[in-house]
């Protein structure tokens, strides 16, 4: 099968394999445990520790594991604005209507509880330009959540200056950057973020295991979501799974050898030309400031849906559209762009990956010209 779907996941690189089998079989004990066993465990989750910390350019102190950046965005959001919904406050969160469902759904529970949300709406590109981000705040705004890199278009936000703003009014910033870690610059410095999600499955390391950066941990009040016996400084219990982790630091340190924005350029630029010389008409959704392995194509002359159905088992494509049997419904971005179920139905999300070739994109496009008609 030939896989174009890395931004769902992105395929398990050599080094992790090894490392995952070897630290399953040989450092099963509990890191938590006093004997030599379990400290050797301990040395391993806190090498990866230390490799995700520079990575971000972060203390390891400020750096708890989870399950994934669906957790750490739960553990972020929650854990700040619970705190002072408990006390009696109402706090503001603001995010955009774009960010990936588990911010929705965590924003949704919060609205019940008495949170206020403001959804910003993107630009025509799908960018949330700082200017409305500012115009969003109010005396009790207590988090900015706004994504790096949007799942489905790749489009990257200007999170650097949407922290500038949050900055001047000592406003927190989370960024769920599970899109664009090891892909683009993400130095929580740089960015000006208080928060960051991040997720191993999306830079090659096994899926279930992912990051929540907080800035200052030991300092702020942030409610754990997970309850347990004072694991990862007390913000989410549970024995640490030490093959997931540490395969995670070995992704950490191997990505930059496989990712290349000079190989991911020139497979862009093949489908592209391809389909310009095949005379086959496409629309670039997301504007041009996006991740280059990432591109989200709108084909108006093709049946993609035939096309999908016909490549099941030899193509794996991602629709920019949740599909069934008796209806299309545009995607909650696409519908943000003012998609319509004809133009979502047409909507490919193609994204690239060290494995993909020249020839990977030759079969791609012979198959997208037998599906599109005149």
């Amino acid at each position: 099968m030939i896989y174009l779907d890395s931004v769902a996941s992105y395929p398990s690189l050599p080094e992790v394999d090894e490392i995952l089998y070897s630290t399953a079989k040989n450092n099963f004990a509990n890191p938590s445990s006093s004997h030599s066993l379990g400290e050797q465990g301990k040395e391993l989750v806190e090498g990866a520790r230390e490799a995700a910390a520079d990575s971000i350019g972060a203390l390891s102190s400020e750096v708890v594991f989870t399950s994934g950046a669906t957790e750490s965005n739960n553990l972020i959001i929650k854990g700040v604005i619970l705190p002072l919904l408990l006390k009696g406050q109402k706090p503001h969160l603001i995010t955009s209507i774009l960010e990936h469902k588990c911010v929705l759904s965590i924003s949704r529970y919060l609205e019940s509880l008495g949170c206020e949300v403001t959804y910003l709406h993107p630009n025509s590109d799908g960018e949330i330009q700082p200017s409305i981000v500012k115009n969003a705040f109010r005396e009790n705004t207590a988090l900015v959540s706004i994504m790096h890199v949007n799942n489905e278009l790749g489009t990257i936000n200007p999170i650097a200056e949407i922290g500038e703003v949050c900055m001047s009014e000592k406003i927190p910033l989370h960024t769920d950057a599970a899109q664009s870690y090891l892909k683009l610059e993400t130095d929580v410095d740089e960015l000006n973020v208080d928060f960051m999600s991040l997720s191993s499955h999306k830079v090659g390391g096994p899926k279930g295991v992912g990051i929540a950066y907080i800035r200052d941990l030991k300092d702020l009040d942030i409610s754990p979501v997970v309850h347990g016996a004072g694991q990862e400084f007390g913000l989410r219990g549970g024995t640490l799974p030490t093959p997931l982790i540490a395969a995670f630091g070995v992704a950490i340190q191997s990505f930059s050898k496989y990712y290349t924005l000079e190989k991911t350029n020139k497979l862009k630029r093949q489908l592209l030309e391809g389909l310009e010389k095949a005379n086959i008409k496409y629309r670039i959704n997301g504007g041009r400031n996006v991740i280059p392995s990432c591109i989200s194509l709108t084909l108006s002359s093709s049946n993609i849906q035939a096309l999908l159905r016909c490549n099941h088992a030899s193509l794996a494509l991602s629709q920019g559209s949740a599909c069934s049997a008796r209806s299309i419904e545009p995607s909650h971005v696409l519908t943000a762009l003012n998609f319509d179920r004809e133009q979502a139905s047409k909507t490919l999300r193609i994204s690239f990956s060290h494995k993909n070739t020249g020839e990977d994109i030759k079969i791609l496009l012979d198959e997208i010209i037998k599906f599109t008609g005149n």
